[in-house]
Order: C-alpha cells, then structure tokens, then sequence
C-alpha cells in the first residue's frame, strides 16, 4: 500500500507525542513491506538529509520557527505548510492510496480535503486533541481563538476515517460531529515488555519535556520545596528546555535550592533513562495533555507518575490514585507537594503496583496494538 504521513515535524529534529507517533508508524509500515512517504517541514540543514529507514521523506515548506517565544505556536509555518501540502497533492495525490495526516496544524488537513476529490487517496486523520471554544479564545484571544475555533471546525466536516487517543477527545469529536468514522487508539508504547522488577527508589522526582506554559514547568519549584517539609532529603531533577527555563531557573534560585533541584537541559537518552528508572516519580504538571505516553513509559519501569486534574488533561485517564500514581488537585504547591508525599509514603507497594498495571495493560497501550488498528482501517478503506 502507498502512504503518504503528512505532519510539520520530524523526530528528533523537533520532540513531542506526535513526533514520535509518526516516526515510529512511518518506519513500522516501511518494515511492514508499504511505500512510505514523509511529508514535513525542513527543519535540518541545507545539504543534509534526515535518516529515516526504508522511508522517503518529502519537504513541503521550508525551515521555519514553529514556535514564538512564548512557546505558542506561530501562525505562517502551518500556513506555509498547508500550502506546501496542497500543492504536493495535487501534483503527486495518485501515487498515494492512503494519506495518513495530523488534524492538526489543521490548514494541511484542509489541503488533504481540498486534494482529494479528484485524486482518489483516502484521508486518515489522527486528533490528538479538540480543543474548547474557550480554549481557543485563551490561547489566541478573542478574535484570533474564535478563527482558530472555526478552522477546527472546518476540519471535522472533511470526509475522513478518524482516530484520537483518549476518551475526552473521542467524546468532544463526537459532540462536535465528527464527518466520518472514529476509532480510539490507546496504545503509543513502542518498547517491548518492562523491567522484570522496578529499581530501588532514588528521593528524586523528575520531569522531563518542553518547558511550555501547558506544561507548568514553574510549578515544579515550589511544589518540591513544599514537599520537602516533609521529605527532607527530596531532589528534583527537571530535564528539557523552552521559553519557560528562565522562570524555573530563577524560582530554583529565588527558594534557594541550587543543591536540591537540577534543570540541565535537554540530554542524551541514556542519562533521562537512568534518571527515570530510579525516580520515586515522575512529575507531569501539565494542564493540557491528548495522550501522555511518558506516563506508560514510566509505569513500564514501576515508577508511578503524579498528574494533575484538568478540563483538558487527558493523561489523567492513564493515572489511578494509589495503583499507579497520585493525582493533584490543582498545580499549586500545596496540592502538587501532597500527591508527591503521597507517592512516598506508599513505598515500593506502590512500585510493584505500578509495575503491575503496566503488565495488565500492556498489551492495550502498544504501539503495535494501535498500528494493528490502523492497517486494518486502511485494508477496509
């Protein structure tokens, strides 16, 4: 079969849920024996070519900055992207019999749409999230959330065959009347099997990800200071960068817990994966998740993770309180820091549980599980 994956990212040129998804369904279908094309942004330099096995990777757009220093995403590059993606389908749309695209940046959705028609490909669409009218209006404002509300909407009225990854999207596309058939995926866990037993608990709490306002990265700092009242040799170690480092560095500082709490950047895989194995958890604070695959990583590992409640957190549907994690109120100090103690106070029963969980859902969070789905999908369209 022909498969053409349409996102504006690349992993590891830049990292995130999507990213990954893509990436390993991009090399999972190439290894399955399908004609695979990867069409993206350019995010590597000019005379280099991005490395993805048994896949052709096709630019639609040039190098741009996805992101504004607020961490918010620029409007051009999808714009430029979504034109890039038109004109690629139009152009090349009979080579494909499937195009597999993110919902969003949603103007190459829309372009998907508006090259269909006439060249004959089925279009496969992955939500990874809905987001609320009153979302939109928050993250853009008033006039720019309202557009961004009505291009959501546009994009659920494209015929499509759909999958989201959580049950507070797969209920929101279905209010918001999806325009074709709709599938949850549950599984993006890409490894195969967990430790046989969880690694004794370092008192270290680590987080690791985009330093983004969703992610309330900040929050971390008081929280762990919190928490050290009552952990008193508690460290924090909170891994990765964006533009909301200088609000964790300068918290770290302003508590004064240079010697307690590390935010070293973005490191080599191996380190995070050290790091991760031996933490008491796994701090994931954001008030806005589609899926939270760190969460299964962890679990698989016997670490239990604390999230936060929230209208938009769906990673909390992978958290159940004292089975494998802890789940806070609210990102303030107070309610962070008592899911934190909470976590310590259960132990390695909490651990071996964890571990446990992960061994009974396994096979429901796999990736191969969700691409099973997904072949068959294509085999039926």
């Amino acid at each position: 079969m022909r498969v053409c994956i349409v996102y504006d990212c690349l992993y590891p040129y830049t990292i995130g849920g999507a990213e990954r998804w893509y990436r390993n369904v991009a090399e999972r279908l190439a290894e399955a024996g399908h004609d695979v094309t990867y069409l993206t942004l350019r995010q590597w330099e000019r005379g280099t070519e991005p490395e993805v096995p048994d896949v052709r990777v096709v630019t639609a757009g040039p190098r741009m900055a996805l992101y504004a220093r607020s961490g918010r995403r620029r409007t051009l590059p999808p714009i430029a992207f979504g034109l890039g993606v038109l004109v690629h389908l139009l152009r090349n749309g009979r080579r494909y019999d499937i195009v597999h695209t993110a919902s969003f940046p949603y103007f190459s959705l829309l372009a998907a749409g508006a090259a269909r028609g006439r060249r004959r490909f089925r279009t496969m669409v992955d939500w990874h999230e809905v987001w609320t009218r009153e979302y939109w209006r928050e993250y853009l404002g008033p006039l720019g959330g309202t557009v961004g509300w009505l291009v959501q909407r546009a994009c659920l009225r494209v015929p499509q065959r759909a999958f989201c990854f959580s049950q507070l999207h797969e209920r929101r596309l279905s209010e918001l009347g999806l325009r074709g058939e709709l599938t949850l995926l549950e599984g993006q866990y890409a490894e195969q099997g967990g430790v046989e037993s969880p690694r004794t608990a370092l008192p270290v709490a680590v987080f690791a990800g985009r330093f983004i306002p969703e992610k309330r990265v900040p929050a971390l700092v008081p929280a762990l200071a919190r928490a050290r009242e009552e952990i008193p040799d508690l460290r924090g170690e909170i891994y990765g960068d964006g533009p909301d480092r200088d609000a964790v560095l300068h918290a770290i500082a302003a508590l004064r817990l240079d010697g307690a709490i590390s935010a070293p950047g973005f490191v080599d895989t191996e380190v995070l994966e050290q790091a991760l194995s031996s933490a008491l958890c796994l701090l994931l604070p954001s008030r806005r998740e589609g899926y939270g695959r760190i969460v299964v990583e962890a679990a698989s590992r016997g670490v239990p993770t604390v999230v936060v409640e929230g209208p938009d957190n769906a990673a909390t549907e992978l958290v159940e309180e004292g089975v494998n994690g802890a789940i806070a109120l609210s990102a303030e100090p107070d309610d962070l820091a008592a899911a934190i103690v909470r976590v310590h106070g259960a132990g390695d029963e909490l651990r071996r549980s964890t571990l446990d969980w992960f061994r009974r859902n396994a096979e429901r969070l796999s990736l191969d599980r969700s691409l099973a789905t997904v072949l068959e999908a294509y085999a039926r369209t």
